[in-house]
Protein backbone atom coordinates (compact mmCIF):
# COMPACT_ATOMS: atom_id res chain seq x y z
CA UNK A 1 0.00 0.00 0.00
CA UNK A 2 1.32 3.53 -0.94
CA UNK A 3 0.01 6.44 0.15
CA UNK A 4 0.25 9.58 -1.90
CA UNK A 5 0.06 13.48 -0.31
CA UNK A 6 -2.81 15.09 -1.66
CA UNK A 7 -2.66 18.37 -3.70
CA UNK A 8 -4.58 20.96 -2.11
CA UNK A 9 -6.37 24.50 -3.37
CA UNK A 10 -3.47 26.81 -4.21
CA UNK A 11 -1.49 23.76 -6.10
CA UNK A 12 -1.37 24.83 -9.75
CA UNK A 13 -1.74 20.90 -10.76
CA UNK A 14 -5.33 21.62 -9.78
CA UNK A 15 -5.97 24.22 -12.03
CA UNK A 16 -4.96 22.56 -15.17
CA UNK A 17 -6.40 20.00 -17.81
CA UNK A 18 -4.61 16.85 -17.12
CA UNK A 19 -3.04 15.25 -20.21
CA UNK A 20 -4.96 11.77 -21.59
CA UNK A 21 -4.01 8.34 -21.08
CA UNK A 22 -2.56 6.56 -24.03
CA UNK A 23 -1.88 3.20 -22.60
CA UNK A 24 -3.17 1.22 -19.38
CA UNK A 25 0.29 -0.01 -18.38
CA UNK A 26 1.86 -1.46 -14.77
CA UNK A 27 2.75 1.89 -14.05
CA UNK A 28 -0.94 3.28 -14.18
CA UNK A 29 -2.41 0.30 -12.61
CA UNK A 30 0.50 1.22 -9.51
CA UNK A 31 -1.40 4.58 -9.66
CA UNK A 32 -4.76 3.15 -9.36
CA UNK A 33 -4.09 1.03 -6.27
CA UNK A 34 -2.07 3.87 -4.92
CA UNK A 35 -5.05 6.37 -5.50
CA UNK A 36 -7.69 3.56 -4.02
CA UNK A 37 -5.66 3.63 -0.84
CA UNK A 38 -4.74 7.03 -0.42
CA UNK A 39 -8.76 8.01 -0.98
CA UNK A 40 -9.93 5.25 1.79
CA UNK A 41 -7.01 6.37 4.13
CA UNK A 42 -8.50 10.17 3.66
CA UNK A 43 -11.93 8.87 4.25
CA UNK A 44 -12.90 9.94 0.37
CA UNK A 45 -15.30 8.43 -1.66
CA UNK A 46 -13.12 10.13 -5.09
CA UNK A 47 -10.14 11.14 -5.98
CA UNK A 48 -8.72 11.92 -9.39
CA UNK A 49 -5.66 11.57 -10.68
CA UNK A 50 -4.05 15.73 -10.20
CA UNK A 51 -5.24 15.42 -7.01
CA UNK A 52 -2.16 13.30 -5.83
CA UNK A 53 -0.14 15.32 -8.62
CA UNK A 54 -0.30 12.96 -11.40
CA UNK A 55 -1.22 14.41 -14.74
CA UNK A 56 -3.07 11.94 -16.08
CA UNK A 57 -7.27 11.87 -17.07
CA UNK A 58 -8.29 9.13 -14.65
CA UNK A 59 -9.90 9.15 -11.11
CA UNK A 60 -11.49 6.74 -9.13
CA UNK A 61 -14.56 6.28 -7.38
CA UNK A 62 -15.66 3.81 -4.28
CA UNK A 63 -19.10 4.89 -2.38
CA UNK A 64 -19.53 1.88 -0.61
CA UNK A 65 -19.70 4.09 3.07
CA UNK A 66 -22.45 5.70 1.69
CA UNK A 67 -25.79 4.87 2.79
CA UNK A 68 -27.47 2.90 -0.24
CA UNK A 69 -24.31 2.03 -2.02
CA UNK A 70 -23.62 -1.40 0.01
CA UNK A 71 -22.97 -3.12 -3.29
CA UNK A 72 -20.60 -0.67 -5.21
CA UNK A 73 -18.22 -1.81 -6.97
CA UNK A 74 -14.83 0.38 -7.02
CA UNK A 75 -14.82 2.08 -10.20
CA UNK A 76 -11.67 3.88 -12.08
CA UNK A 77 -12.33 6.23 -15.01
CA UNK A 78 -10.09 6.32 -17.64
CA UNK A 79 -10.00 9.46 -19.68
CA UNK A 80 -13.59 10.17 -18.89
CA UNK A 81 -15.80 12.52 -20.96
CA UNK A 82 -19.47 13.66 -19.60
CA UNK A 83 -21.76 13.82 -23.11
CA UNK A 84 -25.30 14.39 -21.92
CA UNK A 85 -26.57 16.04 -18.69
CA UNK A 86 -29.88 16.28 -17.59
CA UNK A 87 -31.70 19.67 -17.39
CA UNK A 88 -32.45 18.65 -13.58
CA UNK A 89 -30.60 20.05 -11.29
CA UNK A 90 -29.95 19.26 -7.22
CA UNK A 91 -28.02 21.34 -4.81
CA UNK A 92 -26.20 19.36 -2.04
CA UNK A 93 -23.14 20.23 0.30
CA UNK A 94 -20.40 18.96 -1.02
CA UNK A 95 -16.07 18.32 0.50
CA UNK A 96 -12.85 17.94 -1.31
CA UNK A 97 -9.88 16.28 -0.03
CA UNK A 98 -8.27 18.88 -1.55
CA UNK A 99 -9.75 21.29 0.32
CA UNK A 100 -10.09 19.96 3.64
CA UNK A 101 -12.72 21.19 6.54
CA UNK A 102 -14.42 23.02 3.39
CA UNK A 103 -17.88 22.53 2.71
CA UNK A 104 -20.25 24.24 0.44
CA UNK A 105 -23.52 23.72 -1.13
CA UNK A 106 -23.24 22.75 -4.65
CA UNK A 107 -25.85 22.82 -7.79
CA UNK A 108 -25.33 19.88 -10.27
CA UNK A 109 -27.51 17.61 -12.84
CA UNK A 110 -29.04 14.83 -11.35
CA UNK A 111 -28.31 12.84 -14.04
CA UNK A 112 -25.30 12.38 -16.47
CA UNK A 113 -24.15 9.92 -19.26
CA UNK A 114 -20.06 9.22 -19.18
CA UNK A 115 -17.90 7.76 -21.87
CA UNK A 116 -14.92 6.35 -20.45
CA UNK A 117 -12.16 3.75 -20.59
CA UNK A 118 -12.07 0.90 -18.30
CA UNK A 119 -9.09 -0.85 -17.13
CA UNK A 120 -9.44 -3.30 -20.05
CA UNK A 121 -8.88 -0.24 -22.14
CA UNK A 122 -12.49 -1.17 -23.01
CA UNK A 123 -15.17 1.93 -23.57
CA UNK A 124 -17.99 2.01 -21.24
CA UNK A 125 -20.82 4.45 -21.08
CA UNK A 126 -22.39 4.68 -17.98
CA UNK A 127 -25.78 6.63 -16.85
CA UNK A 128 -25.12 7.83 -13.66
CA UNK A 129 -28.09 9.53 -11.39
CA UNK A 130 -28.14 10.36 -7.38
CA UNK A 131 -24.66 10.65 -5.41
CA UNK A 132 -22.99 8.85 -8.43
CA UNK A 133 -23.94 10.94 -10.84
CA UNK A 134 -22.47 14.14 -8.23
CA UNK A 135 -19.51 12.38 -7.44
CA UNK A 136 -18.65 11.74 -10.68
CA UNK A 137 -19.02 15.34 -11.43
CA UNK A 138 -16.81 16.58 -8.68
CA UNK A 139 -14.10 14.04 -9.95
CA UNK A 140 -14.65 15.25 -13.47
CA UNK A 141 -13.76 18.98 -12.41
CA UNK A 142 -10.68 18.65 -10.58
CA UNK A 143 -9.69 16.79 -14.80
CA UNK A 144 -10.55 20.25 -16.11
CA UNK A 145 -9.27 22.15 -13.45
CA UNK A 146 -12.42 23.43 -11.85
CA UNK A 147 -12.79 22.83 -8.32
CA UNK A 148 -15.73 23.83 -5.68
CA UNK A 149 -15.25 27.42 -5.32
CA UNK A 150 -16.03 28.03 -8.45
CA UNK A 151 -19.23 26.33 -8.90
CA UNK A 152 -20.59 28.64 -5.89
CA UNK A 153 -21.99 31.79 -6.20
CA UNK A 154 -19.77 35.00 -5.48
CA UNK A 155 -21.48 35.76 -1.92
CA UNK A 156 -20.50 31.98 -1.18
CA UNK A 157 -17.65 32.20 -2.70
CA UNK A 158 -16.55 35.59 -0.55
CA UNK A 159 -17.24 33.46 2.59
CA UNK A 160 -15.15 30.50 1.61
CA UNK A 161 -12.02 33.03 1.32
CA UNK A 162 -10.49 32.25 5.00
CA UNK A 163 -10.85 28.97 5.01
CA UNK A 164 -8.91 29.17 1.43
CA UNK A 165 -6.33 30.80 2.50
CA UNK A 166 -5.58 29.05 5.32
CA UNK A 167 -5.61 25.68 3.29
CA UNK A 168 -3.42 27.30 0.45
CA UNK A 169 -0.93 28.59 3.83
CA UNK A 170 -1.29 24.66 4.86
CA UNK A 171 -2.75 26.18 8.22
CA UNK A 172 -5.39 22.99 8.46
CA UNK A 173 -5.26 19.86 10.31
CA UNK A 174 -5.81 16.57 8.56
CA UNK A 175 -5.44 13.08 9.10
CA UNK A 176 -3.82 12.47 5.80
CA UNK A 177 -0.82 13.49 4.41
CA UNK A 178 -0.84 16.44 2.00
CA UNK A 179 1.53 18.01 -0.24
CA UNK A 180 4.01 21.30 0.70
CA UNK A 181 3.47 24.31 -0.35
CA UNK A 182 4.25 25.14 -3.92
Amino acid sequence: MSLLPVTVYGDSILRKTVSPILAVDDELITNIRDMFDTMRNAHGIGLAANQVALNKKMFVIDLKGVDGYDDFKPMVFINPEIVEYSDELVVFEEGCLSLPDLRADVERSEIIKIKYLDTDENEQILEADDWLARVILHEYDHLIGKMIPDRVDSRTKQKLKGELIKIMSREVATSYEITERE
